[in-house]
């Protein structure tokens, strides 16, 4: 009785044994089969023997341990062995291509990863004297000036850790910016589409705005109408939180005329800046009238991605806004010395404050300064190119069979319905079975605006060979789908794990093992 009985079936389901035959070992292929820490270890041994002390006293002071600890001894080849096995379910960038939608999942140079790893940056403190840290201070003004020119706005905020912290950062300085205006009571209104990610109107409601919802018109874009609705009443409008490209892979065409709109209600235009891998050196986000905008360093800029961090997200600023950015802030004194102001004083007289203890994530400003460096202006824009060519590749080869949410050609991710499929055939039939053709599946049931949404993100690193050979897994599954086959709603079936009961696997969590009962023992 493992860990994984309740709640998450790793048996394939009746009648499918006979075409993939277990094997006696539990293993598949040359894959082996392995079981959790607890069950291969004993808590009773270690995996090193040493013996007993003599003649010594310990010096805990009557504080030494009750009871057993309870960690499974194992030694150094079942140890290692263990996490190599669990290594070799892992899917990475490295073994093969991405899909995630709006998460930029693309393979980051090796060099920036060794730049990020020299000593003078990987071994620096945050506490050092400012005069012993003086290259990182100036690598960080330098990256500040890529980002400003890069969006053509005039101010960059550097602390934030990732994107939803740069949300923050930007939607408290357009608080500030109201405050100082006498009209935060009053302007409490943050229109956000319905296509936004989560992150927006759960920043917009901590800051202490009220979300209103503009829906999507038929393009899958900002409805315009809704939008003039929603202006109807001028005086209460904080700004509006607006992705661009949006999430559903398309470039809002009406951005400088909803910017215009929110400015002359007296609002602020933020911009989520998540998908800005599919615009930079295109486009800069500041001609277009935005006000505040985070960057995620870790999807445009090459950072690692993935595992909760760590990310970095600054935020630029407009002119309008400028005055609020948070502290602590790079400033390049006339003797060429750099310097951190830490307090809203002086230079930042008007900032909102502190958003985080240090200034911000340093391996991520040396990647993505290596990465720019390498590029050049020419290669970002070269990068963003391929991105959203290599996305409408795959929306022309997919559309043979599925079904493109919205007509036209996509920017950096395609997206589609489940419209071509089956009655009793889903979305998450054909994700489940995609992991038995190797890959790991596209981000599902995204953007809610689409019924059973696929979007596909292939990032420009991908190869027109690694894109064919994505695209003819996903068409082989999509042709079951719309034909009804009915054995994909038990898929995965080669995967270590088969179909969950997702339902349990919900509801009845097992987070904490437990040793099985001895009766239980005793009956197996």
């Amino acid at each position: 009785m493992t860990m994984l009985s309740e709640g998450r079936p790793s048996q394939p389901v009746s009648g499918t044994q006979d075409h993939y035959p277990a094997t006696l070992s539990g293993s598949r292929g040359l894959l082996q089969r392995e079981d959790l820490i607890f069950e291969i270890g004993s808590n009773r041994e270690t995996g090193v023997d040493l013996p007993q002390p003599r003649g010594r006293s310990d010096r805990l002071g009557g504080v030494t341990r009750s009871r057993p600890v309870e960690l499974p001894g194992l030694s150094e080849p079942q140890a290692v062995r263990h996490y190599v096995r669990l290594s070799q379910r892992n899917y990475a960038i490295d073994l093969g291509l991405f899909p995630l939608g709006s998460c930029t999942m693309k393979h980051n140079p090796r060099l920036n990863e060794k730049l990020a790893r020299l000593p003078g940056f990987a071994n620096i403190h945050p506490l050092q004297p400012q005069s012993s840290v003086q290259g990182a201070l100036q690598l960080i003004d330098e990256l500040a000036s890529w980002l400003k020119t890069l969006t053509g706005l005039p101010a960059v905020a550097m602390s934030p850790k990732a994107g939803a912290h740069g949300e923050l950062c930007g939607m408290l300085a357009i608080r500030e910016a109201l405050k100082a205006r006498g009209e935060l009571s009053t302007r409490r209104r943050v229109l956000v589409p319905a296509s936004a990610h989560g992150t927006n109107p759960a920043t917009a409601i901590q800051c202490g705005f009220v979300v209103d919802e503009i829906k999507a018109d038929a393009r899958g874009r900002v409805d315009m109408d809704a939008l003039r609705e929603k202006l109807r009443i001028r005086d209460d409008i904080a700004g509006i939180m607006l992705t661009n490209p949006n999430t559903c892979g398309l470039f809002e065409t009406d951005i400088r005329t909803i910017a215009d709109l929110i400015h002359e209600a007296g609002g602020y235009f933020y911009c989520d800046g998540a998908n800005f891998n599919a615009i930079v050196g295109r486009v800069r986000p500041g001609d277009l009238g935005v006000d505040a905008m985070h960057i995620n360093l870790h999807k445009t800029f090459s950072t690692p991605h993935g595992g909760g961090g760590p990310g970095s997200g600054p935020t630029v600023l407009s002119e309008a806004l400028a005055p609020f950015a948070p502290v602590p802030e790079v400033v390049r004194d006339p003797d060429g010395n750099y310097r951190l102001v830490e307090n809203a004083v002086d230079e930042c007289a008007q900032s909102f404050g502190r958003m985080t203890a240090f200034h911000g994530q340093m391996g991520m400003f040396v990647r993505a300064l290596a990465y720019m460096l390498s590029h050049g202006a020419d290669g970002l824009r070269q990068a963003a190119e391929d991105a959203v060519l290599n996305a409408n590749y795959i929306q022309a080869r997919l559309k043979q069979v599925m079904t493109p949410a919205f007509d036209g050609y996509c920017m950096h991710e395609a997206l589609f319905s489940d419209a071509f499929m089956a009655d009793g055939i889903g979305t998450i039939d054909l994700a489940k079975a995609l992991i038995d053709e190797g890959y790991h599946p596209m981000t599902m049931y995204f953007p809610l605006v689409v019924h059973g949404a696929m979007l596909i993100e292939p990032t420009e690193t991908e190869s027109k060979q690694e894109l064919d050979r994505f695209c003819d897994s996903v068409l082989l599954v999509a042709r079951r789908a719309a034909a009804g086959d009915a054995s994909l709603r038990q898929a995965p079936l080669l995967a270590p794990l088969h179909r969950l009961d997702e339902t349990q696997a919900a509801r009845k969590p097992q987070l904490k093992w437990s040793p099985p009962a001895p009766n239980a023992i005793a009956a197996e």
